[in-house]
């Protein structure tokens, strides 16, 4: 199934097939790769993960808008299959250092602890910010996203 008909299906289940208004989302998928996604996604289906974060770099590179709180998503898999929507519920933008334990236990990865956050979150950002011609900083600044699973 497309995401596109994954979405509508979610429309039709809330009533909300025919109004235009409903029809704005985005498709995502978590992490770099076809195994990041299908891995991060298994947290955030269990319900232990309701936040995510990304570079600011990486929302300016690709054109996007920072996502406001009601944006719904439909998150693929590693081969771009639809599992779920989650409704974006508070974004906010902060320096990567000025992380804290929330953040990193909401992230749902890990140990769930500051320290592994902060660990794989520079793993990370080493790995893919120079494919946009950036490098990591401790003080760059990271959009953070609370979600919800709306359906499944």
């Amino acid at each position: 199934m497309r995401a596109e008909e994954f979405f509508m299906q979610y429309l039709t289940s809330i009533g909300k097939e025919n109004d235009s208004r409903a029809n704005i989302f985005m498709i995502d998928k978590f992490g770099d790769s076809p195994k990041m996604a299908d891995d991060l996604l298994v947290p955030v289906l269990s319900g232990l993960k309701t936040a995510t974060c990304s570079s600011l770099w990486e929302w300016e590179h690709e054109g996007n808008p920072i996502p406001k709180p009601g944006l719904l998503t439909v998150i693929v898999n590693g081969k771009n299959e639809p599992k779920c929507i989650i409704e974006t519920l508070e974004v906010s933008i902060i320096k990567f250092n000025e992380a804290d334990s929330v953040l990193a236990h909401n992230e749902g990865e890990g140990d769930l602890s500051l320290n592994y956050w902060m660990q794989v979150h520079e793993k990370y950002f080493t790995r893919t910010l120079p494919l946009i011609g950036k490098e990591f900083s401790p003080d760059m600044l990271i959009v953070c996203e609370r979600f919800k699973v709306v359906w499944k």
